[in-house]
């Protein structure tokens, strides 16, 4: 499906071969010090606790002295609690692993595709589900500091599944992952015939959810509740405004102490469906709506893409 080491697009530098191998050996390493017992990758790892650099807390295991945590990017929700960013991120190495042929990605990726496919219901129709949230616990068995080998496993390091989705998006994520190992390893048999059957039945069941626009499904979104959510120390779910400070918005609401996200974006107001969000904000159901995101129609256009090019006989 692509081409591996095209000498137009190498660096001139000396160290360049170097560096990129140090460089792809600590990333290998990483999300290896990262996979559950289960298979799913797990947080990540920060050099700067809090994002303040607050003292580290004790008996946290680290990765070349950056310490393990769970939740490293963002806490509301917490990071890497959603499936799709497993999908995207293994999407990456599977696709290393089918170029190359390197043992250590196929290692992770197996693991991972393991859990994935064991999780995973294709029904009947355009009816499926995958993974959708996800719930931690536990931490990497050992710090990790070698220039090379991969780090232990991981027996005390947990992913449990809270819920189960048909979201677009990282369904087309999860079947280019699929794809691209079924092709490194082989379709006829298998490990590698049931990525390729697993990818097939799920894009299978996206073309059916086909509509005039693109490929989607309804959701009920409850995070709109956010919109009037006023910020205080005790509720920091609303919109924070520095004590004393006031400003006027291009659309000419007033940014003040005390401001919501829609008193300054009033003109969402005339959005069509608008009137099922205000029904939700005064106490009624939350809202449904079909989103049509550009990179979740991308996404599938390249993994029907890639079936096509790597399973020309379907």
């Amino acid at each position: 499906m692509f081409k591996a080491g095209t000498a137009a697009i190498r660096p001139m530098s000396p160290t360049a071969p170097a560096d990129w191998a140090g460089s792809l050996t600590r990333q290998l390493q990483f999300i290896g010090w990262l996979q559950s017992a289960q298979g799913a990758i797990a947080g990540g790892a920060t050099n700067s606790w809090n994002g303040n650099y607050s003292a580290r807390p004790a008996g946290q295991p680290t990765f070349f002295n950056m310490v393990y945590d769970v939740q490293p990017v963002y806490h509301d929700p917490p990071s890497n609690q959603w499936f799709g960013f497993q999908a995207w991120g293994m999407s990456r190495v599977s696709e290393y692993y089918m170029i190359t042929g390197d043992t250590r990605a196929q290692a992770i990726v197996e693991k991972w595709i393991d859990w994935a496919m064991a999780n995973t219901t294709l029904g009947t129709g355009n009816n499926y589900q995958i993974p959708s949230t996800l719930s931690w616990s536990g931490q990497p068995a050992a710090s990790f500091s070698s220039a090379t080998g991969m780090p232990p496993a991981n027996p005390g390091l947990n992913v449990s599944i809270v819920d189960f989705t048909n979201d677009v998006g990282p369904t087309a994520a999860y079947a280019r992952t699929l794809i691209s190992y079924a092709a490194r390893a082989g379709a006829t048999a298998g490990r590698g015939l049931q990525a390729k059957n697993t990818a097939k039945g799920l894009l299978d069941r996206l073309l059916l959810r086909k509509d005039t626009i693109g490929i989607a499904v309804p959701e009920q979104r409850t995070d709109y509740n956010r919109f009037d959510d006023v910020w205080t120390s005790s509720n920091q779910q609303g919109l924070f405004i520095p004590s004393g400070y006031s400003g006027v918005m291009a659309n000419g609401n007033v940014i003040q102490p005390g401001s919501t996200f829609l008193s300054i974006r009033t003109f969402l107001q005339n959005e069509p469906g608008w009137a099922s969000v205000q029904t939700y904000l005064s106490g009624g159901a939350a809202p449904t709506f079909t989103y049509h995101r550009f990179w979740a129609q991308a996404d599938i256009a390249l993994a029907l893409a890639d079936y096509g090019h790597a399973f020309p006989a379907g």
